[in-house]
């Protein structure tokens, strides 16, 4: 983890989540502790990545999904088909495990999606291109309930056209730091998916799809869920 394992957020019960207010926490958290100009590379990386988004490079709601495997950080090789048996499936791209958003983003999904997911029938599969000895401590430290598996390579996230690559000021900061992105994720290179979330129906086909450039920027819990319960009505209909 990084120094930003002293920011604590703590659900507060009968309360509404929303990442959005999460973010919000960790962002006045940084103002109050980061060097500026530190954290002034991280802002402007994330706004790089929305003013040159190009939508139309990623995969597209209806599109089909053809077969893949991952490893999850538990050893096991999951298939798009198996996966697929048990209903819809909802994977989750994110981007490292020491991620400070990471680790806010797949507690709050633990919390506010998995449970509904589990009730429409539908598995949480959470990807990432760290490699799986290091992508582990994810799972652990939080505990998660759903899958956590590597995209090794970053297969999938080219296959979808959600990879991005860190630009010359993050990668300055990242070796000042004596930390490359290649060194953290065990991949060498300075790619890392774009936060996105993606509902594939049993047919193999894309039926929801959110793609979010700036990494403090993801998706609800909510939307996900009703996207999953459309599925589930019209094979009902």
């Amino acid at each position: 983890m990084t120094t930003e394992s002293a920011f604590s957020y703590t659900p507060q019960p009968r309360q509404k989540e929303s990442l959005r207010e999460i973010f919000r926490q960790l962002h006045a958290w940084r103002v109050a502790h980061y060097d500026p100009a530190q954290l002034q590379v991280n802002i402007d990386q994330r706004q790089r990545l929305v003013d040159e988004a190009d939508p139309a490079k990623w995969v597209q709601v209806g599109s089909t999904v053809h077969p893949f495997s991952v490893q999850e950080v538990d050893g096991a090789t999951l298939t798009l088909d198996a996966l697929l048996e048990r209903g819809p499936l909802v994977l989750v791209f994110f981007r490292f495990e020491g991620c400070p958003a990471c680790n806010l983003a797949l507690p709050y999904y633990q919390r506010n999606l998995l449970p509904g997911l589990e009730k429409l029938g539908a598995t949480l599969l959470a990807l990432s291109p760290q490699v799986p000895e290091k992508l582990v401590a994810i799972k652990r430290r939080h505990e998660l309930g759903f899958l956590v598996a590597t995209d090794r390579d970053n297969a999938l996230g080219r296959r979808f056209g959600i990879l991005y690559t860190a630009d010359e000021a993050s990668q300055k900061a990242a070796l000042a730091r004596g930390r490359t992105v290649g060194d953290t994720t065990g991949t060498g290179t300075w790619q890392l998916p774009q936060p996105t979330v993606m509902v594939i129906d049993t047919e193999r086909r894309a039926r929801f799809v959110d793609v979010s450039p700036d990494w403090l920027v993801r998706t609800e819990a909510e939307p996900v869920l009703t996207a999953v319960a459309h599925i589930k009505d019209s094979v009902a209909a």
